[in-house]
């Protein structure tokens, strides 16, 4: 345990180190704000500045970088007593993309990933934040049209992949590192908002491991790999519908044999059929999403050397929602998921929703050093408003109540379980907000958001719960784009 002396050092380094690259984005702006000062503005008011105005039609190149503070003010996640308290950390990610046309519809492409954390020394790092100077796409695209009426896209080598709702496959977002796939996609769009879409990759494994705790807070860049024996697939179609707007129909596969790189790993051949129909929000109009899947197989949930057992397991999202024709167009939505638990632990039997590769920030509130809610054996009703004060300022608030969806199965994100069920299931109540900023449109955006949880008798009654009562978590982040 670190002596008061030797924390205060830490903090003080820490919050030094906090400041010196945040004056990055901040001499960033400064300086654009001075050279491109004298730019002409099209009829909507600034115009973005880009590398590829200055490059020929046959090479693209752009660059994004984000810098973004995070503070949780005490641990839910299950750890020792005296590695509770509150965690900071600020975290950097670099994109560099680029694209070269060798032929007419042949374009080879890659794209440069740097994603970095400085921490306090508690703060708990993994994968999903740190992964130092990768390359996150090497691809041949090939596009033709005139192909049974629309347009074939296909890309091979290593991709990322947004498909549908991106529940269950996509590129992230506010998380600081992407997934990545090594593989094939090609898609089919026609004219008339028709798309079929098919997929066989295996997915890129992030280095170091979540076991090199010490790697990862050095920012250690070692390369990321893949391994045939984890596999994943899917098909996609989707159309417009009639009177009820749009429908999409989904089949995913997931192979893992439950051991990659000589470690242990889960074990499961599962398959994920579903649907989702939905209309988009516009003025004064109801709006809705539905999105149902259904899962089966076999699976293993820890990883030894226990046997697969039999996996069904099933997800729903509804929101309804209605967009007022009136100032900052004002958006309210009902919203309510239900993702399967294990239904009896002690069966042999898997019964717990698996996300596959899927965002859930849209859904749940920020991930980064939070992220206490997931798409597994989750039940939460909730409620949202949706403001547009202006062209470039968006913003929510939202409400949600958080229940397990089976009282024995485990809190995932937090490892806390009552295997009895003598502790409820109300994990409890999570209240965010958010606003983002486009400073400059196409050049540089501007988030803050904020969340507090209630904590709920299971948060404070299980077994092995830290017990933190409620807790807090702010961000901010800066994006530039060039």
């Amino acid at each position: 345990m670190s002596s008061p002396r030797k924390k205060g050092t830490q903090l003080i380094r820490f919050r030094s180190q906090c400041a010196v690259a945040c004056m990055f984005p901040l001499s960033l702006l400064i300086y654009s704000s001075i050279a491109l000062a004298g730019t002409e503005a099209d009829a909507e008011g600034w115009k973005a500045r880009k590398i590829n105005d200055h490059l020929p039609g046959w090479v693209s190149l752009t660059a994004e970088h984000r810098t973004r503070y995070e503070y949780l003010d005490d641990e839910f996640r299950e750890v020792a007593s005296d590695e509770r308290g509150d965690r900071e950390i600020l975290v950097l990610r670099t994109l560099i993309n680029g694209r070269v046309k060798v032929a007419e519809g042949l374009w080879l492409g890659a794209e440069f990933e740097d994603s970095r954390a400085e921490v306090n020394d508690d703060t708990l790092l993994d994968t999903s934040i740190v992964n130092a100077a990768e390359l996150l796409r090497a691809y041949v695209e090939y596009t033709h049209q005139d192909v049974m009426g629309g347009t074939v896209t296909a890309q091979g080598g290593r991709i990322t992949m947004d498909v549908g709702s991106r529940r269950f496959v996509a590129r992230n977002r506010y998380r600081n590192t992407i997934n990545g796939f090594t593989g094939i996609d090609v898609q089919w769009k026609g004219e008339g908002g028709t798309e079929l879409r098919g997929f066989w990759t295996l997915p890129v494994i992030r280095k170091p491991g979540n076991d090199r705790p010490e790697e990862l807070k050095d920012n250690k860049v070692k390369f990321d790999d893949e391994d045939i024996d984890l596999q994943f697939w899917g098909l996609f179609a989707g159309l417009d519908l009639p009177r009820v707007g749009r429908g999409e129909f989904f089949f995913f596969g997931l192979h893992e044999n439950g051991e990659l790189g000589g470690a242990p790993t889960k074990k499961r051949d599962i398959y994920t059929p579903g649907f989702r129909v939905f209309e988009k929000p516009a003025p004064s109009q109801f709006d809705y999403v539905f999105e149902t899947a259904l899962q089966f197989g076999r699976a293993r949930e820890s990883k030894g050397t226990d046997p697969r057992s039999d996996h069904f397991a099933h997800f729903h999202h509804l929101e309804f929602g209605y967009t007022f024709d009136v100032r900052w167009s004002p958006r309210v939505a009902f919203q309510y998921d239900y993702a399967m638990g294990d239904q009896s632990p002690s069966d042999g039997d898997s019964g717990r929703f698996d996300t596959l590769y899927g965002a859930r920030r849209f859904d749940f509130g920020p991930t980064g050093i939070y992220g206490p809610f997931a798409r597994n054996n989750l039940n939460t009703p909730g409620i949202r408003l949706q403001l547009k004060p202006s062209k470039t300022v968006t913003s929510f608030l939202s409400f949600r109540s958080f229940f397990l969806a089976e009282s024995k199965d485990t809190w995932v994100k937090s490892g806390v379980r009552d295997a009895d069920g003598n502790s409820g299931d109300y994990l409890g109540s999570q209240f965010e907000m958010r606003l983002r900023w486009n400073i400059l449109p196409g050049n540089l955006k501007f988030e803050a958001g904020y969340a507090h949880v209630f904590d709920g008798e299971f948060i404070q009654d299980a077994p092995n719960s830290s017990r933190p009562g409620d807790f807090n978590y702010v961000y901010t982040q800066m994006v530039i784009s060039i």
